[in-house]
Order: C-alpha cells, then structure tokens, then sequence
C-alpha cells in the first residue's frame, strides 16, 4: 500500500526538484517512483504511481496539492448546476500520461514482477469533489446525498462510467491487475452503502472484471460491512486491521482471495512486535491461496526503510511452502 512515498530517501530527493503533480504527470518520472520501491525491496508487484484525483481533474474540477494539507478542489461540487457541467472526455485523451507510464513501467519491469494500475471509486471520489478535499466525517457529501438524491444518483452515474472506462484503458496499457479505491466508504452505515454507493461501485468493479485481469476491492473502516463490500465486486477484498483476517475470510467465504491486513503503525514499534504481529496474520490466513500480504491502508511517512526491509523478509520466510 502506497509502495513509493516520503519513507524513502530516493523519493524524498525527487520531491526536493518536482511537484507530486509534475512526478504524476511526467510518465517517465512515474516510472521512476514506481520502480523505487522494486529496486530497494523483494516486493511481489509493483503499482504504478499516480493519484485517485486526476479523473477529477479530467472532468472538470481545478485540483490542487499542498504539501501539509493534501489536495484540495478548487471549485467543489455543492449542486446540481454543478454536476451537469462536469464533462466525461475518453481517458485514453485526459488521462494520457498515466496510460503511457503504464506503458513504460510494463517495458521496465520486464516480467519480473507484475503491475498494478488502479483508480478511485466513485463514493471516494464524490466525497473529495464535494467536501472541497479529503474528510473523515463528510457531512457535505452525506447532506448532498439525503438532500438531492436524484442529483447524488446523476453524480455516481458519471462518475461511475468515466472510472469503468479508465480502468479498461489501464488494461490496454499493460496493467495486469486493478484496485479500485473506496477509502472513505468506512463512514457510511450499511444500509447507505447498500442504496447510494454499491450499485456504482458494482457497475466499475464488473468492468474492470470483464478485461480478464484480476480486479482488488480496497476499503477502510468497513469490517462491519465486509459481506456487502464482497457482494459489491471484486476477485480480491481487502481488509483493514479492525477486523480479524481469519474473521474475514470466513464471513466473505473462501472463493474471494483477501488482502491484508497489518496495522501500518506497527512498523513503527520494534522488530520483534512487527515479526510477531505479521507471523499471527499469516497463521490466521492458514496457507490458504488467495492472500496478498498487505497493510491494511498506506505506509505512514514516519516508517524506517529497515522496518519494510524486515518486514517483506518476515512475510516471505513465514510464507514459503
């Protein structure tokens, strides 16, 4: 999760000459930052870098990004005038750079291991358009939701569509597999995810599943909900550290692979607790095929290089067959 980031001294150094902005948009030096991760560890894929928000930007909103405070929407969605106005260009034109880092990385990588494009589902997304940037508690984006239902549904929809279009054109590029991003359904009840967020949610993961390349489910904040996320979609359902992994497993069943799920801010403690906490999740998974060793949301800026080090080493050595 978050493969490439401020816990590395190689990207720490690209981030002294470019923007992210300019990192996500210059394919060759998304490439670079993709690759960092591979060179420094014995990692089992690679995911290309990029962001969830520049389908966004392609359809009409101004983003911006500040170092401390994250991105921001310059101009948000707060009615319906709004959301008639956003446009769906072909990503294949909007979202150029990030098909044609796929393109390069494929060719740098080389079938040493493989890559993994992914995007932002349409909740996640809609809550960043609407609340202006990222929120724990979106209050805007529910209050729009209740509020203006037929405006939410439209919104999805567009949403929705634009998302299924970019994964397959990620596919074409050469991404093997997908991961659609839902980080902020955790803050909705079930029963709201079922009727406002699923049938979206379900319509992108079936098209990123007709490509043929296996399609990871990620949420956060959703082990309450788990049976109605697998039910929404996905070959691969990844869980957080709020929930047992062997609990998962057994109430999503076993035909669904799982990923997971170490808390990320172990790899802040000691060596010992990281070993100890990472062999339990491998127990709990039983040998069984299907697990993606994972944490359960993104690496935290503050991790040592040498607690990921240590930890892929844990994770391969406890795994061997």
């Amino acid at each position: 999760m978050r493969q490439a980031g401020r816990y590395m001294e190689a990207y720490r150094r690209l981030r002294e000459r470019y923007t992210m902005v300019q990192l996500v948009k210059t394919p060759e030096l998304a490439v670079e930052v993709t690759l960092q991760p591979i060179r420094a560890f014995d990692l089992d894929a690679a995911i290309i870098y990029s962001d969830i928000l520049p389908p966004l930007e392609a359809m009409g909103l101004q983003v911006e990004f500040i170092d401390g405070e994250g991105p921001i929407i310059c101009n948000p969605l707060r009615r319906q005038t709004d959301v008639e106005a956003l446009r769906e260009p072909d990503p294949r034109e909007s979202l150029h750079f990030v098909l044609q880092a796929i393109r390069l990385a494929r060719r740098e990588l080389d079938g040493h291991v493989p890559l993994i494009g992914f995007a932002g589902a349409p909740f996640t997304l809609a809550t960043y358009a609407i609340e202006g940037g990222s929120a724990r508690n979106p209050i805007l984006t529910k209050a729009l939701m209740y509020r203006e239902p037929q405006t939410w549904h439209t919104l999805m929809e567009r949403l929705a569509r634009f998302i299924g279009h970019y994964l397959q054109a990620q596919v074409e590029a050469g991404a093997q597999a997908l991961q659609l991003f839902d980080s902020w359904a955790g803050a909705l009840s079930p029963s709201d995810y079922e009727y406002f967020v699923a049938p979206y949610s379900r319509y992108v993961l079936q098209t990123a599943q007709a490509t043929g390349v296996p399609v990871i489910h990620f949420s956060t904040g959703t082990g309450g909900m788990i049976e109605q996320i697998a039910t929404t979609g996905g070959n691969v359902i990844a869980v957080d550290w709020r929930v047992q992994l062997d609990e998962a497993w057994q109430r999503i069943g076993y035909t669904h692979a799982i990923q997971g799920n170490l808390d990320p801010a172990v790899l802040l403690g000691p060596p010992e607790e990281l070993a100890r906490q990472a062999i339990g999740i491998l127990k709990q998974a039983g040998n069984r095929p299907g697990h993606i060793f994972n944490l359960g949301h993104g690496i935290l800026p503050q991790t040592s290089f040498e607690a990921v080090a240590y930890l892929v080493d844990v994770v391969h050595r406890g795994s061997r067959r």
